[in-house]
């Protein structure tokens, strides 16, 4: 690559090894909130198809998302550390856990505020939907969207979109990086409809319901990947799920 830093392929690795495994974790409650899949393949085919389907979709998010997030100075310092041997205690130290964390734990705390008030009547309607998994579930649960969903949203989709608008904004204002972070957020409650969508009818509140509930959270994490690095999202984003799934058990 004339001209151009080498393609960080440990670091991929290392991201790759740990966004994997976390998309597995989630498995047990999506069996819990939909036990019919069970019904359409054994345990083991699924599992096959989950780390099939995993390593598929986290690579790709990892290789490109490495490369767009260079282009823009986006950084995944603790990860970058860990592949070049670098200290890892200074770059834990810069992405400042405490406060991500903080900040997760509130826009949690938020987002259940608003969930009880301006979407109230849905939220009714899915705490009488079914079944609840278990706390552990839950804990379990709170990985894949701490790791995978960070770096298939922050790393991947937030970085391609900051390049993209680098092209027209070439000197990366605040306004270019708020513009991928929203939009990455959108896209983050967007695709939780689905899920919801399973367990309710679908209507434009509980569309609007996902993308403001997710997309609160989404927009804290990215704010934390622009300004601290992948990791603070990381923190951000599973202490929010600690909060959802395993203090309240939804």
């Amino acid at each position: 690559m004339s001209g151009r830093a080498a393609y960080p392929w440990r670091q991929a690795f290392v991201l790759l090894a740990i966004g994997v495994p976390a998309t597995l974790a989630v498995l047990p409650r999506q069996l819990a909130l939909q036990p019919a899949l069970l019904e359409r393949a054994p345990l083991p085919l699924l599992l096959l198809g989950a780390v099939i389907n995993s390593t598929i979709e986290v690579g790709v998010a990892v290789g490109l998302g490495l490369l767009a997030a260079r282009a823009v100075g986006l950084r995944s310092p603790i990860s970058a550390a860990i592949a070049s041997g670098g200290d890892v205690r200074v770059a834990i130290s810069g992405v400042d856990v405490p406060r991500a964390a903080v900040l997760g734990v509130g826009s949690a705390i938020v987002a259940i505020v608003l969930d009880m008030t301006a979407f109230g009547s849905v939220a009714a309607d899915i705490a009488s939907s079914g079944a609840r998994p278990s706390r552990l579930i839950g804990f379990l649960a709170s990985f894949e969207g701490g790791i995978t969903e960070e770096i298939l949203l922050r790393l991947f989709v937030m970085s391609a979109i900051a390049w993209m608008l680098s092209r027209i904004w070439r000197q990366r204002p605040a306004g270019m990086f708020w513009a991928a972070i929203v939009a990455s957020a959108v896209l983050f409650g967007l695709i939780h409809v689905p899920a919801t969508a399973a367990l309710v009818p679908l209507t434009p509140l509980v569309v609007t319901r996902a993308v403001v509930l997710n997309g609160l959270v989404g927009v804290v994490a990215g704010w934390l990947y622009w300004r601290r690095g992948l990791e603070s999202a990381m923190v951000a984003h599973f202490s929010a799920d600690l909060v959802v799934h395993v203090a309240l058990g939804i």
